[in-house]
């Protein structure tokens, strides 16, 4: 095996955590089951290490079958990255092409070695009818950095792209076209949706998430509390409370919904305006650029967060249209500016 082969498999293995060593060595497949039987998974990190080290060297374990590990990894690890939504579109009228993934793999790999030498690609099929794609960089007199490749998920048959990378400047250019003309697309753009929870995504761009309350017009009735009223309570205001509150339920409810929401950790608004006014004398007046602010909501369940404000008091229903709109605009990354 070789030394940078053995390298990489072995950061690889540092990131595994214990109780999920036998997990993800079963997936890759690689080693067999009986040499996977003579290791002991009790022992100290290091010395496990050790010993599968020896099993990849015995089976010469090559580069592929090392990145083929990183995807099984991250595939399992997902939300430990950022993940960017990007849509591809069709030239108008252009017919459906039927998708062929090993022709899909082949094209994007070609065009990809034909620009730059020294890259490597790796391909995964998850079970959600996916392809996991794995990209590591190089330059023309370097090789590829095996730790600071790109990942990009495709749902074929789908305009839809999920990518997470590093250091990509450079070579984005390229893999646009390379996906692009991969998937027989015209182009390719960036959509104003990000985050770490890749599910959560694919959610909101292919909507899955239960749309019945968009024809749901009754109030579901609040649950029933026993109240203990003084005897001086003022029975109207009881009444007067109580009709808020499933006022404030249906508005929530009509707005959200009544399913689980998906999960994204910010929301954020980027304001520019220009000062409008007759004082001239003002430094405002005066100013030429615009004035920016940016806004940023963040939660680890934003929507779920913003769901429970107004029943929580702490916020008016029905909320601003700019918290409630992430879903229906899959966006949330907004830029404001004067008409």
């Amino acid at each position: 095996m070789d030394e940078t082969v053995a390298e990489f498999v072995k950061r690889i293995f540092l990131k595994i955590r214990l109780d999920e060593m036998m997990t993800i060595l079963k997936t890759w497949d690689f080693l067999s089951e009986n040499q996977l039987q003579t290791v002991n998974f009790r022992q100290r990190k290091e010395s496990l290490m050790q010993d599968l080290l020896l099993l990849c060297e015995e089976k010469c374990a090559s580069l592929k079958d090392a990145a083929r590990l990183d995807i099984i990894y991250h595939q399992a690890h997902r939300h430990q990255r950022l993940w960017d939504v990007f849509k591809m579109s069709k030239e108008a009228g252009g017919d459906a092409d039927l998708f062929d993934m090993e022709e899909f793999k082949s094209s994007l790999t070609k065009v990809l070695r034909r620009a730059l030498k020294n890259v490597t690609v790796d391909f995964r099929d998850s079970e959600e009818n996916a392809v996991w794609i794995r990209i590591a960089w190089g330059a023309h007199h370097k090789k590829p950095n095996q730790y600071k490749a790109t990942y990009i998920v495709y749902y074929p048959q789908t305009p839809y792209v999920f990518m997470s990378f590093s250091r990509l400047k450079s070579n984005f250019p390229l893999l646009v076209q390379a996906l692009t003309v991969a998937t027989k697309h015209h182009q390719i753009v960036r959509m104003d949706l990000k985050s770490r929870y890749l599910d959560s995504l694919k959610t909101i761009v292919f909507k899955q998430y239960n749309q019945d309350f968009e024809t749901h017009n009754s109030v579901t009735p609040l649950p029933e509390t026993s109240l203990w009223l003084h005897k001086n309570t003022d029975l109207r205001i009881i009444h007067e409370n109580q009709l808020e509150k499933e006022r404030i339920h249906k508005v929530t409810q009509e707005t959200f919904g009544d399913y689980p929401q998906p999960r994204l950790e910010i929301a954020q608004y980027q304001l520019e305006t220009k000062f409008k006014g007759d004082f001239r004398r003002s430094i405002l007046a005066e100013r030429e650029e615009p004035l920016r602010c940016l806004v940023k909501f963040s939660s680890p369940h934003l929507l779920e967060a913003l769901k429970s404000l107004a029943p929580a008091g702490i916020a008016d229903a029905p909320l601003s249209p700019l918290l409630t709109c992430i879903l229906s605009k899959e966006m949330n990354y907004f830029k404001i500016r004067d008409k």
